[in-house]
Formats: structure tokens, sequence, C-alpha cells
């Protein structure tokens, strides 16, 4: 089984995230709702089973320990592929959330990359601020080692637009994950 735990520990953040790739529950607790609420979207439509606890200096804002997790998420599903063989390597995914929809591409390739365009129709989320989504992939994408690009195509409302966002690169992912034989690189490696 894919797993593999994580511990991160610094003055602005402490957080320990467990990986399940063939599935389990969602337990989430960032002390900031809305990214919990994403965070298990994520996970449920990743097919993942998912602990993540966080403390963090929300005194600040929400920004440290939106990134730091994504560091830690992205570094727990890098040990959790170990060298990546055997698996689709490519995901993509167009994910409606009522008038909202979202694309995702995905290259598990060992070659950390984001792109990432959106313009949400709300700065806030809750307490949750939009721009936040970009630094959650942006710093889960290089620490995961993986090309993702996430388009928001159109929406109007915030909350739509970001839960587009998260479930469209969990089902790329999800498809980028799935058994397949061998290694899918001509030159036999992704590690970069």
């Amino acid at each position: 089984m894919r797993t593999a735990t994580v511990t991160r520990k610094t003055k602005e953040t402490d957080i320990t995230v467990t990986l399940a790739l063939e599935g389990g529950a969602a337990e989430l607790s960032t002390g900031i709702g809305f990214f919990d609420h994403m965070l298990t979207a994520l996970a449920v439509h990743a097919g993942w089973g998912l602990k993540l606890q966080c403390l963090g200096d929300l005194e600040v804002d929400g920004h440290h320990s939106v990134e730091d997790c994504g560091i830690v998420l992205g570094q727990a599903l890098a040990k959790a592929l170990g060298d990546k063989g055997g698996i689709a390597r490519f995901g993509q995914a167009l994910i409606p959330m009522d008038e909202s929809l979202a694309q995702a591409a995905v290259d598990v390739s060992g070659r950390p990359f984001l792109a990432f365009s959106a313009a949400f129709s709300q700065a806030k989320i809750g307490e949750f601020d939009s721009c936040l989504c970009e630094e959650f992939f942006r710093a889960f994408a290089t620490h995961a080692g993986i090309t993702l690009h996430l388009i928001l195509c159109y929406g109007a409302n915030a909350h739509h637009e970001a839960e587009a966002l998260f479930k469209a690169a969990a089902h790329a992912l999800k498809a980028a994950l799935q058994p397949s034989e061998g290694l899918l690189s001509t030159k036999g490696s992704l590690d970069s």
C-alpha cells in the first residue's frame, strides 16, 4: 500500500500528514474551516485517505498554514509514490461546480511546475483568502515533484470556483496515479 507520514515544524506551523493513496478516512484540522473543506474534497475525490493536523500562526493570517500544508502534503505524495513506476503518469479533468467550471491537467513527472490561471469573483471565502489557492497548489506541486496546470474557466461565486479547482486537481491526480505497466518515460526515469 502506498502510504506516507510527514511531519514539519517551524516557528510558523506544526504539521503532520498521513496520506494513503489507496483510500481511507479524511480527517482535517487546519483551523481554517473553508480550507479543511477543500482538503476534504481533494482527498475524497482523489480517493485518498488523508489525515492532516496543522497548528499555525492564524493570528497573523492563513498564509503560512495554507502554504505549509501544501509543502507537507506534496512531500507525503512524493514519498508515497517512491520511484513513480507503475502509474499512468498523466491525468486531466474538467469539473463543473454549479456556475463555475475548472480544468486540471497533471504530469507526475518529477519536474515541479504550476501553471495557475484563476480570477476569483470574491477575495474572501469565509476566513479564507481566495488567493491562497494558488499558494497551496504551488507548494504542493513543487514538493510533490509534479507538473500541474489549473484553469478556472469561469464562475461567479468564489466558493464554487475554488471547489471546482480542488476537485479538478483531485480527479486529474486520481487518473494519473492509476496503475499502469512499467515506467512511462523514454529516458527511463521520472526523477527530473
